[in-house]
């Protein structure tokens, strides 16, 4: 006959710490930190539903808008007098997925507040900053954006090394990048450095921002249990990085102003896979009384 705990585990399929853990997930493991689920593509495609209801019930496409319409003017303004900025606009582009998860801190506590049934004005959205976690979300806020700078550097130098310095107009970066040995080692390379930066802050932050959101954890924990469910979930997670991916190339067609609606989609649907990724604290407590 079945233990109680054992009967636990068959309804609410939940993998706990230890050699119950594939290595190396299992070498991550601290005692007491959340436990993680293994969850399908199916899964990542409900929580795609979830995020895109969230923001049909709270938009907030008006304030993305008010991050990047600037960004947009200052690269119109240097391109009308320079186009030395040229190859930096895809990878500060692309830089989106970086910072992404940092910048939808404030959906994460509204679609948190929905799940509660507590009041989610778009203003509510501010209230993150009075979350016990807020300190670890900037420490690691400040992380993302060290590499989102590094990633701009990066693929800077790639660029100065394979043309040098000089400055070409739209037309001839075009051609360059297109007709030419160097743009073609240049599209690979820099994809391949940019595949490697993407990858490191997919695993490490796919579920650390809304678990900090969600509970007061050091930022450790958090990023812990954040390449647990990726190494746990390899398939599902790579899908949600494939769906982040195209998403913002999507959103980046028409100039960046498309990402005033995909950013905010995404936003609220991390914090599903979140919730799907990551068992539940009073879900975590019955569990261990029942050891």
């Amino acid at each position: 006959m079945n233990s109680p705990r054992s009967q636990s585990a068959i309804l609410n399929p939940v993998l706990n710490p230890g050699s119950e853990l594939r290595w190396p997930a299992s070498g991550l493991w601290r005692d007491g930190e959340p436990e993680v689920r293994k969850i399908t593509v199916a899964d990542v495609r409900d929580a795609l539903a979830q995020g895109t209801e969230d923001f049909r019930e709270f938009p907030t496409h008006a304030f993305f808008a008010c991050i990047i319409y600037p960004v947009v003017g200052l690269l119109l303004a240097r391109l009308f007098f320079g186009y030395d900025v040229l190859p930096l606009i895809y990878p500060m582009a692309a830089g989106f997925a970086l910072l992404g998860p940092f910048v939808a801190i404030g959906l994460y506590e509204l679609s948190r507040r929905r799940e509660l049934g507590l009041d989610n004005t778009p203003a509510r959205a501010f209230d993150v900053l009075k979350r016990p976690g807020i300190g670890a979300i900037l420490l690691l806020g400040l992380a993302l954006t060290g590499i989102f700078v590094g990633w701009l550097y990066t693929a800077n130098l790639i660029h100065t090394q394979l043309f040098g310095g000089e400055a070409s107009t739209p037309q001839q970066f075009w051609d360059q990048l297109t007709t030419t040995e160097k743009g073609m080692h240049l599209i690979v390379v820099g994809n391949v450095v940019g595949f490697v930066f993407a990858l490191v802050v997919l695993v490490t932050s796919v579920v650390s921002f809304p678990m900090l959101v969600d509970r007061d954890v050091s930022a450790g924990t958090a990023v812990r249990t954040s390449i647990r469910a990726a190494l746990e979930n390899p398939v599902p997670v790579a899908v949600w990085g494939l769906i982040v991916v195209i998403g913002l190339v999507l959103g980046a067609i028409p100039f960046l102003l498309g990402l005033a609606f995909v950013l905010p989609i995404l936003g609220h649907a991390t914090w599903h896979l979140y919730r799907k990724l990551v068992v539940p604290e009073k879900i975590e407590a019955s569990e261990r009384a029942l050891q």
